[in-house]
C-alpha cells in the first residue's frame, strides 16, 4: 500500500474485515508493506494498525521504478517473501484493495501445493489458448524460460474466456521458503525496462499496467509444475467492480456469499449503497471505515 488517504482506507477495511469477519484467522499475523518513498503512513493509520496487531513495515524498491505501475507490489511481494521465509509455512499476499467476508480456510492450502491461486478478472492483455501465441506472451514465456508443456487452459474470472495462465497477483498463496516472489522481483526488475517490452507499452498503456502480472504467469509456470498449484474457488478475490458483467454461473446473489473480493474505491461513488447488494448492517460496518 502508499502512505495516502485512499490506500489507507482500503487497507484499513482490509484489516478490520479480517479481524472482525477472519473466523479462526481473524489472529493471523498481519504485515503491511509500504514502499519507503520518504512518507510515512499517517498517525490515523498508524492507530489502526497498532490496534489489530498489525505490523507496518517500509521496503526499498529501485528510484527509477517508483512511478512504474503497479512495480511496488512486487518489491513488496519480495519484501514479505524474506521476512515469512523462516517463521512461516505459507504467504498470504493480498492487495489493499481486499475485503474479507468470511474464514477464508481455503488459503491453508493441501500440503502437496506450493501455490494457491486465482485466474486474473478477465481478459485484459489475456492470450486467447486457442489463438497463436502473440509476439508479447512469447517474450514473457521466453524471459522466464516457460516449458511450452506446462501451459495449460486458465478460465476468467468473470468474462468467461479460456486464456493461457494468467494469474492474478493480488491473491496468491505461497511456501515462502520456495522464493517465488524473489523470481518474480529479479526478472521483473532485470526486463521491465528492456525495449522490446517498450514498444508495447506505447501501443497501449495496458501492457505496462499489467507487466508485473504477465511477468509473474511467466514465473509460475517456470517454476511450478500444474499439480503443485491449488486453484481458490471462485468466491475468492471476487471483483466487485465487475459483479454487473458477470456472465458466470459464480455470480453472487449478496457480497456474503463470497469469502474475499476486490474493489475499486466503491466508496467515491456517493450512490454506492444503492448499488451493492448487501444488507444494511454490513453497509453501515463499511461507512465507519470510509469516513
Amino acid at each position: 500500500m502508499y502512505p495516502d488517504p485512499v490506500s489507507e482506507t482500503n487497507a484499513r477495511i482490509l484489516i478490520e474485515s479480517l479481524r472482525t469477519f477472519g473466523g479462526s484467522m481473524t489472529t493471523m499475523p498481519v504485515l503491511c508493506l509500504v514502499p519507503a518513498m520518504g512518507k510515512d503512513v499517517s498517525p490515523t493509520f498508524r492507530d489502526v494498525c497498532q490496534t489489530n496487531a498489525v505490523r507496518v513495515t517500509s521496503f526499498a524498491m529501485p528510484v527509477e521504478a517508483v512511478r512504474f505501475p503497479l512495480a511496488a507490489d512486487v518489491a513488496g511481494a519480495a519484501h514479505a517473501e524474506n521476512k515469512a521465509r523462516d517463521a512461516y509455512d505459507l504467504l498470504v499476499w493480498l492487495g489493499a484493495n481486499t475485503i474479507v467476508f468470511q474464514e477464508p480456510r481455503h488459503f491453508l492450502i493441501p500440503d502437496h501445493a506450493i501455490l494457491g491461486y486465482c485466474p486474473v478478472h478477465h481478459t485484459n492483455i489475456g492470450s486467447l489458448i486457442d489463438d497463436v501465441l502473440d509476439p508479447f506472451w512469447s517474450l514473457i514465456y521466453q524471459v522466464c524460460k516457460v516449458p511450452e508443456e506446462r501451459v495449460f487452459p486458465m478460465k476468467t474470472h468473470v468474462d468467461g474466456k479460456t486464456l493461457r495462465p494468467y494469474f492474478n497477483a493480488s491473491s496468491l498463496v505461497s511456501r515462502p521458503d520456495r522464493g517465488l516472489f524473489a523470481s518474480w522481483r529479479d526478472i521483473f526488475f532485470n526486463t521491465y525496462q528492456q525495449q522490446n517490452f517498450k514498444k508495447f507499452y506505447e501501443q497501449d498503456e495496458r501492457y505496462a499496467i499489467f507487466m508485473h502480472q504477465a511477468i509473474l504467469s511467466g514465473i509460475i509456470l517456470a517454476m511450478f509444475e500444474l499439480n503443485e498449484m491449488a486453484k481458490l474457488p471462485p468466491t475468492y478475490n471476487y471483483p466487485l467492480h465487475l459483479w454487473q458483467d458477470d456472465i458466470t454461473v459464480s455470480r453472487p446473489r449478496k457480497l456474503h456469499d463470497l469469502v474475499t473480493a476486490r474493489h475499486e474505491v466503491f466508496y467515491r461513488d456517493p450512490n454506492w449503497r444503492n448499488k451493492m447488494p448487501e444488507g444494511d448492517n454490513f453497509k453501515d460496518w463499511l461507512v465507519q471505515r470510509t469516513k
